[in-house]
């Protein structure tokens, strides 16, 4: 039976969808099918809704599994005419077709425009309990004070209540927050023991992009990178001054808004964002329609095709664009994932999502999504904060990751590299490092020279000396995993710009393989439609002997327990059982009696086909009654080239995603990137990075 539950606002801007945004990310956690339904929607159907959308491409929801009953057109007509019951009604009969669909379903509830806000509680009352959903009640707190925020709570307790309604909780939001920890204390759960979260106000959902000042201003975008458009805009500059007073009050992240003709300010601008000292824009919008345009053939028009920010352009003149643009407001529905990330570190840290939804009966999901694996990695890392080093501190790519990292706030990030630089590039790109992240200067710190005599000390029976070791500590890939060794961080992810040699030979000098195990080895974490499976080694042994592929089985096998995968090992092989002989199929042979030999916690069959150890009808056939045989999850290669071609060749064919490379076999985690990666891939390595410290 399908699980749902009711998000009611009581009042205007009380940061619902944050709320909705945070229990999807909760849900799909916890449920093979999230359902997503507003009983009355913006646009002409469900699909043009904003929020709606948002949740369906976010979090990769079906068309099926999102559902709307009345446009808010239709809803203020029936309103007008009295007849709110109609609106409940089709509400009930388009649930339903969205709960078809769906193990647990949120609905957000009914929000109208001011001129209707007296039915909007009633309304809402009335379509939960139709629908037989308790109800999540959102109390906006937005510049009330304690007392004003706690008396809010016990009115929308007591008027739910009163309504007959089945009450899930109720989340404060938009608190001060410098307010937040003393509201929190002051509200009462009630008789019932109703839990009562409070969120702080988050300044970074609330200023507005620039694409969304071009999205509210219907301005042209082509041309603009997605990157650019979603810088977020601190403030706005009507620059109608001569230079020198706008430059005095001209600030990071100003909104310029100037005459098209004033090619001196456009110049100043300009000469602004490329200065390292001096502040840059979130964007400009040149006004008028005049010449000096981007495109335009002029000296200012060559200027701003070259602008290290976005360029916007108007035919309306500068008093109505600045008037415009300071309507628009920030919201979550934009999609930016900055806005997200920020959005959901707040509902992360403030809300006990267990305790939230354990008063909600849904059950255990029978199978592991990529979708719930890869937010799942996130939750896993922030149960258990970990630090992670990034060595590679000017790629645009891994600032950009180390931004959402920050504001999704799962671990701690240590960037290496001169703090100005760092801070000159983020300027040019529009990213905003949150002060939580630590840099390091490799080339000024206090820790140049420990590092160095402890590489010296490591490495005198190489005959490194003190010089050369302090040579070797200028290198970002030696100082990062020095930083792991010695406790100041607790894992390292390279390689976007190094190669793999560069990043792991520094660990096989000093960080070394773990007790027990001989050699390094990877996997790649396969997310299949409906489960994970583990692939390994795929990228660092060529050809493995049988004690090297025995050690790879067994820290395949520990991969896969960190993420939450129970290990049954298949030792891969042209041959299944005793059918083949050949060096090749002995030597699997007899890494798996090592395997066996040492006694496992694990299943492990081999020799192995492919075929045997993933499909349980032919399973049934070539070895029947094996543990492991149709049912493997860990799939150890015989060598690189069949590894790394079964992989690509299940990624491409079946659509599977690959997370990894994720190495394994050393004392202390260092993964590393492809110079491919992307923002995502290398969000998902941090994470991975940050679990596997957890363990060692």
């Amino acid at each position: 039976m399908t699980t749902g539950l009711y998000l009611s606002a009581m009042s205007q801007n009380s940061g619902k969808s944050l709320v909705a945004l945070g229990l999807a990310d909760s849900l799909i956690k916890r449920a093979d099918r999230v359902g997503f339904f507003r009983p009355v929607f913006d646009g002409a159907t469900i699909a043009d809704d904003p929020m709606a959308r948002l949740i369906r491409e976010h979090f990769g929801l079906t068309e099926e599994q999102v559902g709307g009953a009345v446009s808010m057109t239709d809803a203020l007509a029936l309103i007008a005419e009295g007849d709110t019951e109609e609106i409940s009604a089709r509400a009930v009969s388009a649930y339903e077709k969205v709960a078809a669909h769906s193990d647990v379903v949120i609905v957000d509830g009914v929000y109208l425009p001011a001129n209707a806000l007296s039915v909007e509680f009633d309304l809402n009352v009335q379509i939960a309990r139709d629908l037989g959903l308790p109800v999540v009640a959102i109390v906006g707190a937005q510049e009330e004070t304690v007392e004003e925020a706690v008396t809010a709570v016990d009115v929308a307790r007591t008027e739910l209540l009163a309504s007959k309604v089945d009450l899930l909780a109720i989340i404060v939001s938009r608190a001060e927050p410098e307010l937040r920890d003393e509201i929190e204390k002051s509200v009462k759960r009630g008789d019932a023991n109703l839990p009562v979260y409070v969120l702080p106000e988050i300044p970074e959902l609330n200023a507005p992009t620039v694409g969304e000042v071009a999205e509210a201003l219907k301005l042209d975008t082509e041309g603009i990178k997605a990157e650019d458009l979603s810088r977020d805009i601190h403030g706005i500059k009507v620059a109608a001054m001569n230079v020198s007073n706008f430059l005095n009050q001209f600030v990071d992240g100003d909104f310029v808004i100037v005459p098209g003709d004033r090619a001196d300010i456009v110049a100043a601008t300009l000469a602004s964002a490329l200065a390292p000292t001096f502040p840059a824009p979130s964007g400009v919008l040149l006004t008028g329609g005049l010449d000096a345009l981007p495109g335009k053939n002029t000296a200012v028009g060559s200027l701003i095709d070259n602008a290290p920010f976005p360029v916007l352009s108007t035919t309306k003149d500068t008093f109505k664009s600045a008037r415009a643009v300071s309507r628009v407001r920030g919201t979550l529905e934009s999609g930016h994932q900055r806005k997200l990330a920020a959005a959901m570190g707040g509902w992360d840290e403030y809300v006990n999502k267990d305790e939230l939804l354990a008063r909600l009966e849904i059950e255990r999901p029978a199978s592991m999504t990529p979708l719930r694996f890869l937010h799942n990695l996130i939750e896993t890392a922030r149960a258990n904060r970990r630090s992670v080093v990034l060595p590679e501190g000017y790629d645009v790519r891994i600032l950009r990751a180390s931004e959402i990292i920050a504001r999704r706030d799962f671990c701690d990030l240590i960037l290496l590299g001169n703090p100005a630089k760092i801070a000159e590039i983020c300027r040019a790109e529009g990213i905003e490092l949150p002060s939580t992240i630590r840099i390091i200067d490799i080339e000024n710190n206090e820790y140049t020279e420990d590092f160095a005599a402890t590489y010296a000390e490591l490495r005198a029976h190489k005959g490194v000396t003190i010089e050369a070791a302090r040579e070797r500590m200028t290198d970002p890939s030696y100082f990062g995993t020095m930083l792991v060794y010695k406790g100041i961080a607790d894992g390292m992810v390279s390689g976007a710009v190094n190669t793999t040699a560069n990043t792991i030979r520094p660990s096989l000098e000093f960080i070394k393989t773990r007790p027990g195990t001989k050699i390094v080895s990877s996997v790649f974490l396969m997310l299949m439609e409906d489960r994970v499976l583990v692939y390994g080694d795929c990228a660092v042994n060529p050809n493995p002997n049988a004690e090297q592929l025995a050690d790879i089985a067994k820290a395949s096998a520990e991969t896969a327990r960190q993420f939450g995968v129970t290990p049954k090992v298949a030792m891969l092989s042209y041959s299944t059982g005793t059918s083949g002989a050949g060096a090749d199929v002995d030597v699997v042979r007899e890494a798996t009696e090592l395997v066996r030999a040492s006694n496992p916690d694990f299943a492990v069959e081999g020799p192995i086909q492919y075929d045997a150890a993933s499909n349980m009808s032919i399973a049934s056939t070539k070895l029947p009654g094996s543990e492991v045989a149709g049912q493997a999850t860990v799939f150890v290669f015989p060598d690189l080239n069949t590894g790394n071609n079964t992989y690509k060749a299940v990624q491409q064919s079946s659509g599977a995603a690959a997370v990894g490379p994720v190495l394994q076999g050393l004392r202390k985690p260092v993964n590393d990137l492809s110079r491919g990666t992307t923002v995502e891939d290398i969000i998902n390595t941090v994470a991975i990075t940050a679990i596997q410290a957890q363990s060692l």
